[in-house]
């Protein structure tokens, strides 16, 4: 299917079927099972983002990857390819509520993967769950060095030893409401997302009504048992992670060329695959240390984050002009720029530059936030996009708003 009506109007989650239009073209969004593709599908990613895009791939913060700069004569052949390697749905209703996160180094055969695997098949496969509400995602985590249980989702899962945690999404961040036996999570997501179904009318977790919360609460709160104490959740980790390795693209962007060189450098360090997560890094399991060390020193060269003091993990960008049609400044040039400011002030930071007020690039709240608007920026401090700004200043003034720690 790859016809222009098929084609969502800016604004809207874009999938595989149907792409959204942007300032560069198509965007492409690759949903993989589990959240990883072997080492042959990231290769066939890199050449179809070069041959039939702009080569620019994005990695999205709910773990999936988008191919730019498409257009519509060429939807075909993308596809082709992607159902070529399994990642293609069987229709557009099924891919868009097969929303599951899962810890990226979660093993094949592990409770976490096991659950995450169960629950996408039946995401794609019952009709009925495609009632809910736009985005509606989940989270599966295990206890382990890299954890995505600080993230947010609608119904987030921990996998503990002989527990599983269950938790609810609300304004203030996951709310964990007990635990039940790993044979039982599935069966109590489901339970979960019947009730929302149930709601009139329908919305995310967060912004459910207390009538709404309550029937969830009714529904689900029978099957828990109290909560096992769950160790705190690291995050995101880059470098040598156990037998695995985490690398990171700036601002979420990898060329094509940078991915297909990632590809043959998990190859030669015993990788299988390439794991997505929701800080756009992607992690490998390798063959021992010394081969994560040269897979990380190579990775560094060809201009991936290797380093967790790097200042461009503190700044979230979007692609702003002239690659998205709302955006008038270059949020992502402006970016870099401000990360050698950052480095040389030894601002610790974070900072949030949105080429509009839509804020893609990040919701929560930044110790600076950038909005463009005509060719400028709104400032505003610890908050959001959403926030008023203090000041409008232009481009070449974004320096000033960093404090210089060697001078007071």
């Amino acid at each position: 299917m790859s016809t222009a009506a098929a084609i969502l109007k800016k604004g809207w989650c874009p999938g595989a079927l149907r792409p959204m239009q942007s300032g560069d073209g198509l965007i492409v969004r690759v949903r993989p099972r589990v959240g990883r593709f072997d080492l042959d599908a990231a290769r066939m990613l890199a050449d179809a983002a070069q041959r039939l895009g702009n080569g620019h791939i994005d990695l999205t913060r709910r773990a999936n990857l988008q191919i730019r700069g498409l257009s519509d004569n060429r939807l075909d052949e993308q596809q082709a390819e992607l159902g070529r390697f399994g990642l293609l749905d069987a229709d557009v209703a099924s891919e868009a509520v097969r929303n599951v996160m899962v810890a990226p180094l979660a093993e094949r055969g592990s409770v976490a993967y096991g659950i995450a695997e169960r629950l996408e098949e039946i995401l794609a496969g019952e009709p009925r769950l495609r009632g809910l509400p736009a985005k509606f995602g989940v989270l599966v985590d295990e206890v382990g060095p890299v954890s995505i249980s600080g993230e947010r989702a609608d119904i987030s899962l921990r996998v503990a030893p002989g527990a599983v945690a269950f938790g609810i999404d609300t304004l203030d961040g996951t709310r964990w409401l007990g635990a039940c036996a790993p044979r039982d999570a599935v069966d109590l997501v489901v339970t979960a997302m019947q009730a929302v179904l149930e709601c009139v009318p329908r919305s995310r977790l967060r912004t459910l009504s207390a009538a709404a919360s309550s029937k969830l609460l009714l529904a689900v709160m029978p099957k828990l048992q109290p909560l096992p104490p769950l160790d705190p959740s690291r995050g995101r980790v880059i470098g040598l992670v156990d037998d695995g390795v985490g690398v990171a693209a700036p601002f979420g962007r990898l060329e094509a060329g940078q991915l297909r060189r990632l590809a043959d450098l998990a190859t030669m360090a015993g990788a299988r695959d390439l794991r997505l997560s929701p800080w756009r890094t992607l992690y490998m399991r390798v063959r021992d240390v010394a081969a994560g060390k040269v897979l990380l020193d190579e990775a560094r060269s060809i201009g991936l984050i290797v380093d967790e003091r790097d200042p461009l993990l503190r700044i979230e960008a979007c692609p702003g002009a002239p690659a998205c049609a709302s955006g008038t400044v270059d949020a992502r040039g402006d970016a870099r720029r401000l990360a050698r400011v950052m480095a040389e002030r030894r601002f610790g930071g974070t900072v949030h530059v949105s080429a509009c007020a839509k804020g893609c690039a990040r919701s929560a709240p930044s110790d600076l936030v950038l909005v463009g608007e005509a060719g400028r920026y709104g400032v505003v401090r610890n908050g959001t996009t959403r926030d008023e700004a203090e000041r409008t200043i232009g481009p070449a003034d974004l320096e000033s708003l960093l404090p210089d720690a060697n001078h007071g």
